[in-house]
């Protein structure tokens, strides 16, 4: 057999030895997922040595989604549930930067951890939340 005969072969082999390579490595994964988000409630006292910061404070009006989170749990009157609002890009900085704010409360236990808001006559606490969920099949 001359040198023509064995590169087409060899061509089909090495092309379908590629191909059941990437197959078998792709396996059942799907990629991680991550998310983040603010949330908002309603509550009704301040606990001793939390900041209590009005609703049209600067560094408030520039956290992305805030004024969205609480407009919703206002309208909502949400007292025993958290509104929620999804963070598009960089919201993993968000949930850092609301955690790592001067006036961020980080509770004992007794009270919940986050930034409480005047708005009007009502309260407001408002926390960043992100997670990544990995899945990965056992097998």
């Amino acid at each position: 057999m001359n040198l023509r005969g064995l590169a087409v072969p060899a061509f089909v082999v090495g092309s379908a030895a590629a191909a059941g390579y990437l197959l078998a490595n792709r396996g059942d994964r799907r990629p991680s997922r991550a998310r983040a988000e603010v949330g908002a409630r309603i509550v009704e006292e301040v606990p001793p040595g939390a900041t209590l910061v009005d609703d049209s404070s600067t560094a408030l009006s520039e956290l992305p989604a805030a004024r969205r989170v609480i407009d919703r749990a206002l309208a909502a009157d949400a007292r025993e549930e958290w509104v929620h609002v999804e963070l598009g890009e960089g919201g993993w900085e968000v949930v850092d930067g609301l955690r790592e704010s001067e006036p961020y409360y980080e509770g004992d236990g007794t009270a919940y951890n986050g930034v409480y808001v005047r708005s009007d006559d009502r309260i407001v606490v408002l926390d960043a939340i992100g997670w990544t969920r990995i899945v990965e099949p056992v097998r």
